[in-house]
């Protein structure tokens, strides 16, 4: 009898556990696989589910969220044999949560695994210098490699960087000495340059300086011959008009030239470096008579008008 008491209560608690197993909630970001006994059955997706007890039961838990996996630093041997530290990162989504839970086991392990073997391939086949300069071109293969092979695990590689690649302390030495050496080439050219280019402008300013003054004395030169010329012609006019003043009987014109002659001899003697005191053997009343001869001269061209 007392376990006749009881047995409703048993039954109670053997439905609440029924129903307790018989619900399923599923986390947003992530699928569930159904089993049934132990073989795959279906797909959960974020919420709640009903499965039957006993029958039925969750096999994997997927995370559906991007996921990032951190490859750990490995020794590479370039083509050029150059030994490398390289480490990366892997991005990587689920996109089936069925071939993610049953296509491969351990799905990170085989990931990391993976992308380590392509980094030596990758990186094995490029220069050391290759392999510094052209990051972007090693992520790019790595992904394209690492993503094909991992289609049948039902997940997609969105990204693969390489964190560092850290060559040999000596190997680093030599690099920045040629970085240095490079570097001083470098200024040494520029600086030769500079001079080149200083040398050329100084030659092309003397050239220009020649080529002015060369013009200058050539305009002067012209200046001078053409005042020459006017001189001349004007020396010209004025003998003209004294031999034509001395043919129509008028002497004064001539006293007039003489006298004119006579104080621009005068004036040279009197401007000449060489000697600034001279005697001169000449009459006093000759240079007066000249003068006067200019003035009488000068009168009878005024009364010319007068007359007529």
């Amino acid at each position: 009898m007392p376990l006749i008491e009881y047995l409703p209560i048993v039954i109670l608690i053997a439905i609440i556990i029924v129903l307790i197993r018989a619900l399923v909630t599923v986390k947003q970001g992530y699928e569930y696989t159904l089993e049934k006994f132990g073989r795959y059955k279906r797909t959960m997706e974020p919420g709640l589910h009903f499965i039957v007890p006993f029958f039925e039961q969750v096999g994997r838990r997927i995370n559906m969220m991007e996921q990032v996996l951190d490859v750990p630093r490995q020794e590479v041997i370039s083509k050029d044999n150059a030994m490398l530290g390289v480490d990366a990162v892997v991005f990587f989504q689920v996109l089936d949560a069925a071939k993610a839970a049953y296509e491969v086991d351990n799905l990170r392990l085989a990931v990391i695994n993976l992308t380590m073997t392509n980094i030596r391939t990758v990186v094995g086949a490029m220069d050391l210098d290759e392999t510094l300069s052209k990051r972007d071109e090693i992520n790019h293969r790595l992904l394209r490699v690492v993503d094909e092979a991992t289609q049948p695990w039902g997940i997609k590689v969105t990204r693969i960087e390489i964190k560092d690649i850290q060559p040999p302390a000596d190997l680093v030495d030599s690099m920045a000495r040629q970085m240095k050496a490079e570097r001083d080439k470098r200024a040494n050219i520029l600086e030769a340059e500079g001079f080149r280019q200083a040398a050329i402008l100084k030659a092309e300013g003397e050239k220009q300086s020649v080529v002015l003054e060369a013009e200058g004395r050539k305009e002067a030169a012209f200046r001078d011959a053409e005042a020459r010329e006017r001189s001349a012609e004007a020396e010209a006019r004025a003998t003209e008009m004294v031999s034509r003043a001395i043919a129509e009987g008028n002497t004064n014109a001539l006293n007039y030239f003489v006298a004119q002659k006579y104080i621009e001899s005068l004036k040279d003697f009197a401007n000449s470096p060489n000697q600034k005191v001279f005697f001169m053997p000449v009459e006093a009343s000759s240079v007066i008579a000249s003068i006067g001869g200019i003035a009488e001269l000068a009168r009878d061209v005024m009364q010319k008008p007068a007359g007529k």
